[in-house]
């Protein structure tokens, strides 16, 4: 049943026509937060732990995918088998990129962060499904390193935003767009991007992973909604690390083109990514499928241009921050017409507008399921307004965790929301460790909403989605691993195999991924069955053939790979820029090294040895 807001109605219809919609493919590129718990040395561990774990995870690297130095081993490196193949810690920015043959997903060390990339997928469904596979392979990654280790000695990856300390390191969501659709809401249509920032900033009542204090320089808080919300300090922009924007405004599709080049190959021309670095990293599956699915449907929407310009917030930036900073959800903030709402009435209307655009059929065929979407959403929406927070415990992250924390200080009175104790339990909930991390706990009583079955997530460990590029670059991945040739470049839309084998030694096969819709298991299949060879199915698919190799494979590729220097090489070119869509937590130039020792919890980000912002231009943090 719909419920109307305040003030609603409806001020604008479909004003495009529908076929220029696409489906709305998305993704993710998410960093983690990983240390370790016992090293002798003072200096920040994120550089051990994020090699440690990096090394337990097999797939295929390409040259574009490392960083090299000749300074071999870090003097303070004391992890067996965590080397400085990838220079020094405190320089290392995007390296080691894993590529994983099993679904089509990858890793890589995002400054000393290690970061999951999700393959592109078209539900939110399978999204859930995606990451909580990529955070089962994280934790046999960890199981693995930890057994390498000396008893005093332990790894710790939290899947969370923030240290605490005043650092913050994202969880993005990428979302495939229409151009027409991304360059009208960047270049020529203000209140489409306000809208979208209006959407983002009240959903974190349902997509906050919740937090105990404030950071940033923000009021003081005992606990509040979202992780993220402290750094958010402007409306619009590029950048991912400093200043950080709520809406993300990187140009670079991943279908074929270079991340800052024009727009000349047709399906650059036809596709865009939003790459928005807004939201917190999820666990509960309800919030997580909250989070992609509406925000598939808000897309759709400002693609059609059907949107309501009196939802537009007259400060986003700071209405995120007071509702984030309310758990009680009574704070109100202003939207540009003058009216005073709260968080609620705001994804209320929200909803009306997306049940309004589903009856137009413009959810069809654009995002999967999004009748259960628009239940979940209404129901979720009615237990926040009745304030039944026993009923959204197995749903909302924010909510599980403060339940947990209250517990905790009702059992032990004389703790607080500012006991060390209190914020030890904070990071806890999001560890993967098998011992303490809390939100596994819950799950495994069997006491949160699961959606999206095991057998699902099962799936995803060892398959890519059958419906999206994916499936062929994971394909392609398993039959390179099984030759003798060489993968000299890969990226998401492309890969490039040299053979090592006669006749062909030398020669190179250059795989085209640039549509992310097509290249499908129902487009390939049959093409990879009837190829009995690696260069057979290679150009059954399509790939370009070429006989001249370079003395260096990268040369002229905007790499500068610097042989025998004592310094890390640097890689600027664009490819560098991890994911399309597929999950990628990233992060904000952190490092985790210390805190709460006399608790056992290891130490927290520090910006020791990396103090300097990127210039404009050279942020290629590709979440």
């Amino acid at each position: 049943m719909k419920k109307k807001g305040p003030g609603h109605h409806h001020t604008h219809q479909i004003s495009h026509p529908l076929e220029k919609q696409v489906p709305k493919l998305c993704g993710g590129d998410i960093e983690l937060g990983n240390f370790v718990f016992g090293l002798n040395h003072t200096q920040e561990t994120g550089s051990e732990a994020s090699r440690a774990l990096l090394r337990e995870i097999p797939g295929l690297s390409a040259p574009n995918d490392f960083f090299w130095s000749s300074e071999g081993r870090s003097s303070f490196c004391q992890i067996p088998g965590a080397g400085a193949e990838w220079g020094s810690p405190s320089n290392v920015q995007d390296g080691g990129r894993t590529w994983l043959p099993t679904n089509g997903g990858c890793v890589y060390i995002d400054l000393n962060h290690l970061e999951l990339c999700l393959p592109e997928v078209r539900s939110a469904y399978d999204y859930v499904a995606a990451w909580h596979a990529m955070l089962a392979s994280a934790r046999r990654a960890l199981e693995q390193a930890n057994a390498r280790l000396p008893s005093e000695q332990a790894i710790h990856v939290l899947v969370n935003n923030s240290d605490g300390l005043g650092q913050s390191y994202g969880s993005h969501l990428n979302i495939l767009m229409t151009r027409q659709a991304w360059d009208t809401m960047f270049h020529r249509k203000l209140h489409h991007l306000l809208f979208l920032a209006a959407f983002q900033a009240s959903s974190i009542i349902l997509t906050g992973q919740g937090k105990v204090g404030s950071e940033n320089g923000t009021p003081p808080v005992d606990f509040q909604l979202s992780q993220r919300a402290d750094f958010f300090e402007t409306l619009v922009g590029p950048q991912t690390t400093f200043q950080r924007p709520l809406v993300n405004s990187r140009d670079e599709a991943l279908c074929g083109q270079a991340y800052g080049q024009p727009h000349t190959d047709k399906p650059v021309k036809e596709f865009a990514r939003l790459h928005c670095i807004f939201f917190d990293s999820t666990l509960c599956q309800v919030a997580t499928l909250l989070k992609v699915g509406l925000m598939q449907m808000i897309c759709a929407m400002l693609e059609a241009g059907h949107l309501n310009a009196d939802l537009v917030l007259e400060d986003p930036v700071e209405a995120v921050k007071l509702w984030s900073h309310d758990p009680s959800l009574q704070t109100r903030a202003r939207t540009v017409s003058g009216k005073a709402i709260t968080a609620i009435e705001l994804q209320w209307l929200f909803l009306n507008e997306v049940q309004t655009f589903a009856q137009y059929g413009g959810l069809e065929g654009i995002v999967p399921r999004f009748a259960d979407l628009l239940r979940l959403w209404e129901d979720t929406l009615a237990k926040l307004e009745a304030r039944d927070f026993v009923a959204l415990i197995p749903r909302l992250d924010w909510v599980l965790k403060r339940s947990l924390l209250q517990r905790a200080m009702s059992q032990s009175p004389e703790l607080t929301w500012t006991s060390p104790e209190i914020k030890h339990l904070d990071h806890l909930y999001s560890s993967l460790n098998p011992s303490d991390g809390l939100w596994w706990e819950m799950q495994k009583s069997g006491l949160l909403e699961q959606p999206v079955p095991q057998t699902q997530i099962d799936r995803f460990e060892t398959n890519p989605p059958p419906d999206t590029r994916a499936w062929t670059r994971a394909m392609a991945l398993r039959l390179i691993e099984q030759s003798s040739g060489e993968l000299t470049y890969m990226n998401w839309d492309c890969l490039k195999f040299r053979h090592q084998r006669k006749p062909l030694r030398g020669i190179s096969h250059t795989l085209a991924l640039n549509n992310p819709l097509n290249h499908t298991k129902a487009e390939t299949e049959e093409k990879f069955c009837r190829a009995k060879t690696l260069e057979e199915e290679l150009e059954a698919l399509g790939a370009e053939l070429s006989h001249a190799t370079p003395a260096h494979p990268l040369k002229g590729t905007g790499i500068d790979i610097r042989w025998g220097d004592s310094h890390p090489s640097r890689f600027p070119a664009p490819w560098t820029n991890p994911v399309w869509i597929g999950s990628t937590i990233s992060s904000g130039r952190t490092h985790y090294s210390g805190g709460y020792p006399s608790r056992g919890f290891a130490s927290l980000p520090t910006r020791e040895g990396n103090t300097s912002l990127p210039k404009e231009g050279e942020d290629h943090d590709p979440t």
